[in-house]
């Protein structure tokens, strides 16, 4: 039932699974990650949040062309759980859903730090864009990007990580605005 290489849709199908361990305590990795602002600093292309009401923000995503991003953070700290729950150009339907799990380290690998477990499952609207009305002329649709998802993701969280080493590491805040 193991081969040497598999085609990316048998390796991925629905889901995109990443995780890494980071060298930082999971309550100041949660401090940071549960804040909108900090999809900013670590994230490829979400930039400039702005505060709408009941805890949603819109902001821009620079991938390929500049397209509005509304997101709004699920968090539960006892559980260390933060979901990012986003869509592009409207801010009614939040359907891209970005699934976070801080770990104890010590739990997991008996050593200090984190470990930081994300998870994307494939929405249909990731395939089909619901809402064409209200989309840019000319702009790609973000599940035309899916087969890009597994190394894009790797990438921010690579930028996660090093941003909350970092500051761990020089005793500087975690969240800093």
């Amino acid at each position: 039932m193991t081969h040497t290489v598999y085609p990316h849709d048998q390796l991925y199908d629905q889901y995109c699974p990443i995780q890494s361990y980071i060298n930082c305590p999971p309550e100041l990795v949660y401090e940071y990650m549960s804040h909108v602002r900090s999809l900013e600093e670590w994230t490829y292309s979400l930039r400039n949040f702005k505060p709408l009401d009941n805890d949603l923000w819109v902001g821009e995503d620079r991938l390929g062309t500049s397209t509005k991003i509304y997101c709004r953070v699920a968090a539960n700290e006892a559980a260390r759980i933060v979901d990012y729950h986003c869509a592009w150009d409207q801010g009614q339907e939040l359907w891209m859903i970005y699934l976070n799990r801080i770990v104890d380290a010590k739990q997991v690998f008996n050593r200090e730090g984190s470990v930081v477990f994300w998870q994307n499952c494939r929405h249909p609207y990731y395939d089909d864009n619901p809402f064409p009305e209200l989309a840019p002329e000319g702009r790609p649709w973000v599940g035309d990007f899916w087969d890009l998802f597994p190394a894009g993701h790797m990438v921010e969280l690579e930028n996660l990580k090093q941003i909350c080493e970092y500051r761990y590491a020089h005793g500087l805040p975690m969240v800093t605005w």
